[in-house]
């Protein structure tokens, strides 16, 4: 179900870390290529207005030459290196861009993440508008491992919502990735989710819930998406599961009907995923975990994010 909403995206390798029982190595596909650009030529144009970094013009040489490092002041999960490099290449194509870890690498206070070299005057004009990309990604991944660790040895998945920054949205869930979670749909052209004003739309609270579900079955142009529906009883689970949706969303309920609603899924229509969201939070997301759902939907790992620490060092 995963890779039929992300399918465009990209993927992820994985390999064993000490540190934190594993590591997640990515880079930008083209999809995240080419929205990344488009953010990069906004943000150059809004930081350099139409006379340049008036500063570095006046005090640094034209012909001077420098190396900088990208260093984490805290410890976090590393993402956005692709977008640091894609802001260097479009401010002066004489930057080197050099990461020295890969993306999904968890690092600690004080470890160099990348460096570029060139032309000073070319490096500082660079520079806030890559540290911007590059403290925000990693916040998401940051904030996204958290979550993660806290479902390991469990059968959930940490998964994203659409709460992302307007215009950052594939950029976003690549740092979720980075930080060892999945991603829910991308938006609303990939996949079903019929919410709680959807079914209110329909009337009869008795059989809104299993209607939604077969007139989004039957609709033109709907073959293949996956259909997830939501419900906040366990009664209207009841009314849905004999049609099958592929993922049922438990929405703000408690551990015990959490599990009471895992119980009747796995009596009566295994298979069917369930997702719990609402009052997710690094407190209460182990107890969400052990209660047997297959995913758990955080929009605090995008909206709540808050940026890592990381500056760009004159080297030399």
């Amino acid at each position: 179900m995963r890779n039929r909403c992300i399918r465009h995206l990209g993927g992820k390798k994985k390999s064993k870390s000490a540190a934190s029982g594993y590591t997640i190595h990515m880079t930008f596909f083209p999809a995240e290529t080419a929205a990344c650009s488009r953010l990069v030529e906004l943000a150059l144009a809004e930081d350099l207005g139409t006379t340049g970094d008036r500063t570095s013009l006046s005090t640094i040489s034209p012909t001077k030459s420098a190396t900088a490092a990208f260093v984490a002041r805290s410890p976090g999960v590393i993402a956005g290196l692709p977008a640091a490099a894609l802001v260097c290449a479009a401010v002066d194509a004489k930057l080197t861009f050099t990461p020295l870890i890969a993306d999904g690498t968890a690092v600690s206070k004080g470890i160099r993440v990348a460096t570029v070299s060139g032309p000073l005057q070319s490096v500082l004009v660079a520079e806030r508008t890559a540290l911007n990309f590059l403290q925000r990604l990693s916040g998401v991944a940051t904030l996204t491992r958290k979550f993660a660790d806290l479902v390991a040895g469990t059968r959930a998945k940490v998964l994203d919502t659409r709460k992302t920054t307007p215009g950052w949205r594939l950029l976003e869930k690549y740092a979720v990735r980075c930080g060892g979670g999945t991603n829910h749909r991308v938006g609303l052209y990939d996949a079903i989710l019929i919410k709680d004003n959807h079914i209110a739309g329909l009337g009869d609270p008795s059989t809104a819930v299993r209607r939604a579900v077969e007139l989004a079955r039957g609709y033109p142009g709907n073959a293949g998406l996956p259909v997830e529906v939501e419900v906040d009883s366990i009664e209207q689970l009841k009314q849905v599961l004999p049609v099958r949706p592929e993922i049922v969303l438990l929405d703000n309920m408690t551990t015990d009907e959490l599990r009471a609603c895992v119980k009747l899924r796995d009596e009566t229509a295994p298979g069917v995923l369930l997702e719990a969201s609402g009052g997710v939070n690094l407190t209460t997301m182990r107890g969400i975990a052990e209660t047997g759902v297959d995913r758990i939907s955080v929009g605090a790992i995008t909206h709540s994010a808050v940026a890592l620490d990381v500056a760009l060092d004159y080297v030399g």
